[in-house]
């Protein structure tokens, strides 16, 4: 049976075409540029910006989510050399098969029910030894947004440290790399010039210590 969610994200999709820009996200670009490569799972991948970007990067990519469409769009712009797999599931259930030097989750929100908490702590734990754990999420609205969400349409933006204190991580095991808000510029659609704050954590696990 279909979910809830799946239905919404895979009609928003197929009805709106391609979404977003396609590029990468500038939290993922500034915070991995320069990491060497490895294995990197990106959890709500959406139309592929930021796996595309890691493969072009020398990463192996499994790129996870619910919408078919949206993973079609990701799939279509791999060029010869990229090595992604391309995973259509719903994060609510699906399982990480093994760990990765890089997990990476950005702008995970939803207007329908998601257990964005248990998806991220799961998400940690497919952290390898020494890997990295980057989150980035919406600090705040657009400048232009003037959508007043229905009843029952809530959208949760936690702060960096609310994130970190929701994954209930043990303080030895995890480095805390980046734990701050970051503002970026953003256009509208009338094309009038802004600025939104994205919060951004990004945490190393600790080698095992013998």
């Amino acid at each position: 049976m279909t979910s809830e969610a799946a239905q919404y994200w895979e009609n928003r999709y197929r009805e709106r075409g391609r979404t977003w820009s396609g590029r990468v996200n500038a939290a993922l670009e500034r915070e991995v540029n320069g990491v060497a490569p490895g294995s990197a799972l990106d959890l709500g991948c959406g139309e592929g910006g930021d796996a595309l970007w890691l493969a072009h990067n020398g990463w192996s990519v499994t790129a996870v989510d619910i919408a078919p469409s949206a993973i079609a769009i990701g799939a279509a712009a791999q060029q010869p050399g990229d090595d992604i797999e391309w995973v259509v599931a719903d994060l609510a259930e699906w399982q990480p098969p093994r760990r990765y030097d890089l997990v990476t989750a950005s702008f995970l929100h939803s207007y329908v029910e998601l257990p964005r908490e248990e998806i991220l702590r799961r998400a940690a734990t497919a952290v390898a030894s020494d890997g990295l754990l980057l989150i980035v999420g919406h600090a705040g609205v657009p400048h232009w947004a003037a959508h007043t969400p229905h009843e029952g349409e809530v959208v949760e933006l936690p702060s960096p440290d609310e994130m970190l204190e929701a994954l209930r991580l043990e303080p030895a095991e995890w480095t805390v790399l980046t734990k701050a808000l970051v503002e970026r510029p953003v256009t509208a659609p009338d094309g009038s010039a802004g600025t939104i704050d994205d919060s951004v954590l990004m945490l190393r696990r600790n080698p095992a210590v013998s």
